[in-house]
């Protein structure tokens, strides 16, 4: 099983961070590895919604639909996948610091066939594209902070 904790201040209020993130369908635009990802239950975004995501990861197409199983507005929002190769659960926490909003990521994934196999070397490319798209989320929020103001 792979394990991922990661955090990231971004300068802009948690409200803003927070409905940000929470929108299932604002994941492709900073998840580089998320080609698409919709809204598939209907209501707003709460405990039980659902999301279809799909994925490139190692030239491969992998379709997912993720659960949302725990949500407290601006403070935290989890999810578990309920289909696709790999059990993955991912919780964000956030919380106002100095300077902003630090968004935590701690996830769990299982890996699977080939995955499973190569589990040292998929931690370290996982953890690697968290880093890459907590930075895509930053410049993101930062760069859209300009665009409001």
């Amino acid at each position: 099983m792979i394990k991922i904790e990661q955090s990231v201040v971004i300068n802009r209020p948690v409200e803003e961070v927070f409905e940000f993130i929470a929108n299932p369908e604002n994941l492709s635009l900073w998840a580089g590895a998320v080609k698409e990802s919709k809204l598939i239950s209907e209501g707003p975004v709460g405990v039980g919604s659902t999301s279809s995501n799909v994925i490139e990861l190692l030239g491969r197409r992998i379709e997912s639909v993720n659960e949302v199983t725990e949500y407290v507005l601006n403070s935290n929002i989890a999810t578990k996948s309920t289909s696709g190769p790999m059990p993955v659960e991912s919780k964000q926490t956030l919380k106002a610091v100095e300077g902003g909003t630090e968004v935590t990521n701690s996830a769990k994934v299982e890996g699977a066939g080939l995955f499973k196999l190569g589990e040292p070397i998929f931690a370290r490319m996982v953890n690697r594209q968290v880093d890459m798209d907590f930075a895509n989320l930053k410049d993101l929020l930062e760069a859209r902070a300009f665009d409001s103001d």
